[in-house]
């Protein structure tokens, strides 16, 4: 068995909020993100979940064009974040741990493409250092029965997917897709990170 979501290490670095205070961001990708989604609205401090594409350029950002896997885009998820709350460290141990499967390359089980790649768009050189320093702190751990996949890639211009697949889970919970894989990682949230979650959740 492998390392339960609560048992992974600790991030070493985290990036602290600003001394004025405000929202942070973070950039994930980690398969289709109807069900990366899902999983990040439950967390307390996070406002914002947006569902979109990046790593291409605005002509290409779209739902059919990017399902085909003729661009560069991956499907990603902007969170918007108050870091006094939830640290962007903090997000990354639940991105390993629950809202995907970090080894696994250019796909998330029968989602196969370099659009369903796992990779955090860092901002910033500090987002790019604490990535980089936790992802080789889980292959150390060996919290995975096979080396971690995830890329670590400048973040260009995200841009935002088409309306109906925003809250898509959330609102189309009896669609097989969603029952089948969204739906068990968000159970698996609030299993293992219960103090994590949203107040009523």
């Amino acid at each position: 068995m492998g390392t339960a979501p609560d048992e992974f290490p600790e991030p070493t670095r985290d990036i602290p909020p600003a001394s004025g205070g405000g929202l942070q961001s973070a950039v994930l990708a980690g398969g289709c993100f109807w069900c990366t989604e899902a999983v990040f609205l439950e967390l307390d401090g996070v406002r914002e979940v947006t569902s979109g594409y990046v790593g291409d350029v605005a002509a290409k950002a779209d739902y059919h064009t990017v399902c085909s896997g003729a661009t560069k885009h991956a499907e990603a998820i902007r969170i918007r974040f108050d870091p006094t709350v939830i640290s962007f460290g903090q997000l990354l141990k639940v991105f390993f741990s629950v809202a995907h499967d970090a080894t696994q390359l250019d796909r998330q089980g029968n989602d196969i493409g370099h659009q369903y790649r796992s990779a955090v768009f860092y901002a910033d050189d500090e987002q790019k250092i604490v990535t980089a320093a936790y992802i080789e702190k889980l292959d150390a751990a060996r919290v995975f029965p096979m080396p971690i996949a995830t890329r670590l890639e400048p973040l260009s211009e995200f841009f935002e997917a088409e309306a109906y697949h925003q809250n898509y889970a959330a609102r189309n919970r009896q669609q097989p897709y969603i029952a089948a894989i969204a739906l068990p990682k968000v159970a698996k949230l609030h299993k293992h990170y219960r103090a994590k979650l949203k107040s009523g959740r």
